[in-house]
């Protein structure tokens, strides 16, 4: 059932998107001046969206903006008269209008974010229009009227971080609670000045007019510009741990691609173990850099294979490892993870069993020729009792299973 609920979603944000237009070509569009404003607002922040990995609200203008708009009761002191229908065919269009430069370069907005705006929206929408409409909030002034749209726009809020964790779980078969606990995590960041945005924008237009959306617009684009310059920065600073890993690998060391294979493969286990993107990230760079020991070594080990040395000497190369770990200013949890990858797994951290396995399967496959792959899975699960953690080997051996069915389906298709 779970692998059919991105279907799901798609299908009703598509049948409630239809039936929106149908709707408004029926009745036509009600206040034009209002519903051009909020299109090109919606066009602007999706034209200005930052794509990226681990990127929770890529166009937070545009959501800002059509969150707004689905909470819009006046403008300039007279009410407004447009449905909810009108609205979702309204932010749609201009999601679509505004995504088709980023479609033309490469990725841009994926279905799941189209089906998560169009829902959120009509929900939002739903929730509010016809109430206002009956004049159920006409005694609700100053601020409990802003109040009510904060819990309006918090519950969207919530209900949005839900539906992206169902649909990446749906997709990806990651577990739900830490998935959704990564969602609820970015909630005080960018999505909280969305929701903050999208109510002072609601609550401006309705007292200053349209003229309000251009100056209320400016503080989410200077804090969407301060989120890009972290993230570069992050990025960076992953780039600069990726390229001090390599070290190893120019050296000598260990075979081209060791550690990007092992730390890749380390944060899908991680995933599918149920660790948090903090946990996950921590995990990586544990496995960038788990080999970096063997810098310290007089004598190399033959094709960098640690797995198949003796304990003390591993043990050896994990604590020189954790040593300059430490020495390069990293999370010390990282140095904690490194040295400890030798230890009994039923004394290890969870992140240091999975670089252990993990580096044992690229090391046995590698060497194993072209059934390496299975036969490094079934030595790991035979030496799973002792050596090895046996719920990591079961989870590497899922993570696998899942990224040979995907091939296939990518093949088949």
């Amino acid at each position: 059932m779970s692998l059919r609920l991105h279907t799901l979603v798609h299908a009703g944000a598509a049948v409630l998107a239809t039936g929106c237009l149908g709707a408004t070509l029926w009745n036509g569009v009600a206040d034009r001046g209002a519903a051009l404003a909020f299109g090109v607002l919606v066009t602007v922040g999706e034209l200005t969206r930052h794509n990226g990995p681990h990127v929770r609200q890529a166009a937070p203008l545009a959501a800002a903006g059509a969150l707004a708009y689905a909470l819009l009761g006046e403008a300039g002191g007279r009410p407004t008269h447009h449905d909810a229908a009108q609205i979702v065919t309204v932010v749609l269009a201009g999601s679509l209008l505004g995504s088709v430069p980023h479609v033309g370069r490469g990725p841009g907005p994926t279905r799941d974010h189209l089906a998560r705006r169009t829902l959120t929206v009509g929900f939002v929408a739903v929730c509010f229009q016809p109430l206002h409409g009956r004049g159920t909030f006409d005694d609700w002034g100053g601020s409990a009227h802003a109040l009510l749209l904060l819990a309006l726009l918090s519950l969207s809020a919530l209900c949005d971080a839900v539906l992206a964790a169902a649909l990446a779980h749906s997709r990806t078969g990651w577990p739900f609670p830490p998935v959704l606990c990564d969602e609820l995590r970015a909630l005080p960041g960018i999505v909280a000045a969305v929701v903050a945005t999208g109510a002072v924008m609601a609550l401006g237009v309705a007292v200053v007019g349209l003229w309000a959306l251009p100056l209320l617009s400016v503080p989410l684009l200077l804090a969407q510009l301060s989120y890009r310059r972290y993230a570069a920065v992050r990025t960076t600073y992953r780039q600069t741990i990726t390229s001090l890993a390599r070290a190893t690998e120019i050296a000598g060391c260990t075979p081209a691609g060791h550690a990007r294979r092992v730390a890749e493969l380390s944060r899908s286990v991680g995933r599918d173990l149920g660790l948090t993107e903090p946990d996950l990230t921590v995990l990586e760079y544990a496995a960038l850099m788990h080999d970096i020991g063997q810098l310290s070594l007089v004598d190399p080990v033959p094709v960098g294979a640690t797995a198949s040395l003796p304990v003390l000497e591993q043990r050896r190369i994990a604590l020189l490892g954790g040593a300059v770990v430490r020495q390069t200013g990293v999370d010390p949890r990282v140095a904690g993870i490194v040295e400890r990858q030798a230890d009994p797994h039923r004394e290890q951290p969870l992140a240091a069993r999975i670089v252990r396995v993990v580096n044992a399967y690229d090391e046995k496959s590698r060497a194993g020729g072209p059934g390496g792959p299975l036969t490094a899975l079934e030595e790991l699960r035979l030496g799973a009792a002792g050596e090895y953690a046996p719920q990591v080997v079961e989870s590497l051996a899922r993570v696998l299973s899942r990224e040979l069915r995907e091939r296939g389906d990518r093949y088949a298709m």
